[in-house]
């Protein structure tokens, strides 16, 4: 406020000043000059009660003035005043398909790069008439979500959840790469490692040809000529026991092995048995032999990392159904040797009889058998315990049972040990036969073999059928998501 002060007087004031000079007692009114004196005076006090009046006003203004800018200030200090309009202090209305949740803004904000954290992204389902959020989701879900926000990161899944609805959930919360990276390797996901790749060109088309068959169509077809010879080997493998080939087979074999010192039975054919290069079956070994090396000389020459792929399972799978082949070849050619005895043919069946885990080599193109891997190595805990399980029952019903038919005179249960196999096939419920009690407490005895079996081995099954469908679940999570890279 401005005042305007006047110069001199008004024509009011001066006839006032006049008028009130005229009345006092004992003033001579006759002196102009006193007179004079007397107006200005009164003239000064006047505008210094003005200038005092205004001096005020304008003290009281900047005060107040300087009082709200620090209100304004201290606001803003003290936080209360949010980017969004929305008090951290205010709690939050959030109804998730009919489930109403309410929580803090704070509480939201200790994750802003998420969705209920960053107030931009979750007011495309805010619902002004109704004043809260809407979310149409999992209600289930929803209160491990909120449990995250409050614990300040701890994510647990609700045991009732499935996995795979769960992870959905998580995405389109948007809580972020890391906090999904760690769920994942809570629930036991392995880690994501990123498929190295040789740098040489060759080498790498090469690499991903042999090792990686869902690459391309022409590592398919590889697959698929690998996988046909994998099928001919287990069927050449069991073809060449038949009666009718392995007659002349043994009798090769009996005199290939034959101590020298050993006499020959006259009625023996003195022929020489026919060689055994000249064997079909043999061939065809010898051509699957000649295509799994060529197929593990490839992918070990390309490898980009020589280390690892001596320590891979599939690749020691690979060369120990090879081996048996060069050891058979390796006694054939020594044959001739008759200054000493050749390998024994007991050590050459056994050696023969690791052919048939070449059947393992089609884990590498069946996801389901690697699927079954997992399950089980998952499942040695609960194996172990059926096993220990079944040890006891066999101990016990088979002593039962002896002395239950131990009076009998025909009975097969001549000793606990006899009996150990009637337990067995009892108490997984295979029943052969062959054994069976007799007398009346022995039939009791099975009865309650038989049951305890049932529960013994149902026990276990449900904790296996739920690791086959986690890694199941989990192999179709992560089948979509394979890096290669190259190594430098």
């Amino acid at each position: 406020q401005v005042l305007a002060l006047p110069s001199s007087p008004p024509c009011s004031c001066l006839l006032a000043a006049h008028s009130d000079v005229e009345q006092r007692p004992g003033m001579d009114c006759s002196d102009p000059h006193e007179e004079e004196r007397s107006n200005r005076s009164r003239d000064g006090e006047d505008h210094k009660q003005m200038k005092n009046q205004l001096n005020t006003e304008e003290k009281g203004e900047k005060e107040l003035v300087g009082n709200n800018k620090e209100k304004r200030r201290e606001s803003r200090r003290s936080g209360l005043i949010w980017r969004s309009g929305w008090a951290l202090s205010e709690r939050l209305a959030i109804n998730v398909s009919g489930m109403r949740y309410e929580t803090h803004l704070r509480t939201l904000a200790q994750f802003p790069d998420s969705l209920l954290g960053d107030p931009r992204r979750r007011s495309r389902y805010f619902d002004p008439i109704r004043n809260e959020l809407f979310l149409d989701r999992n209600r289930a879900c929803f209160d491990a979500i909120l449990y995250f926000y409050q614990s300040g990161g701890r994510l647990r899944r609700p045991a009732n959840i499935p996995l795979d609805i769960f992870m959905d959930e998580l995405i389109f919360y948007e809580l972020g790469e890391e906090i999904m990276n760690r769920f994942k390797e809570d629930e036991g996901f392995p880690k994501e490692e990123v498929s190295q790749l040789p740098t040489n060109e060759i080498q790498r088309k090469l690499w991903m040809l042999f090792e990686h068959p869902e690459s391309s169509s022409g590592a398919r077809i590889i697959a698929i000529i690998s996988v046909m010879v994998i099928v001919v080997s287990i069927l050449i493998f069991c073809l060449e026991t038949l009666p009718d080939f392995r007659i002349e087979k043994d009798t090769r074999e009996g005199q290939m092995h034959r101590h020298p010192s050993q006499p020959r039975n006259v009625s023996e054919n003195v022929s020489p048995p026919t060689s055994v290069f000249q064997d079909p079956f043999f061939i065809v070994e010898t051509i699957c032999i000649c295509w799994f090396s060529f197929e593990l000389i490839m992918r070990f020459t390309c490898s980009p990392s020589k280390m690892s792929f001596f320590k891979d399972v599939m690749n020691i799978i690979d060369f120990g159904a090879i081996l048996p082949y060069f050891v058979t070849l390796g006694t054939e050619l020594a044959k001739d040797n008759d200054t000493s005895p050749t390998t024994s043919l007991a050590i050459i069946r056994v050696i023969r009889l690791v052919r048939v885990f070449r059947i393992f080599k089609l884990s590498r193109h069946s996801k389901g058998l690697q699927i079954l891997g997992q399950t089980l190595r998952a499942s040695m805990r609960e194996l172990g315990l059926l096993i220990f399980f079944l040890f006891i029952g066999v101990i016990l019903f088979s002593s039962a049972i002896y002395f239950a038919e131990a009076d009998h005179n025909n009975t097969a249960f001549i000793s606990i040990p006899h009996a150990f196999w009637w337990a067995v096939v009892t108490m997984t419920t295979v029943g052969y036969g062959d054994m069976y009690p007799q007398t009346v407490w022995g039939k009791l005895v099975g009865s309650m073999c038989a049951i305890a079996g049932v529960l013994t081995i149902s026990l276990p099954v449900p904790v296996i059928v739920s690791n086959f469908s986690y890694f199941y679940h989990r192999e179709t999570e992560c089948e979509d998501r394979t890096e290669y890279t190259h190594v430098k």
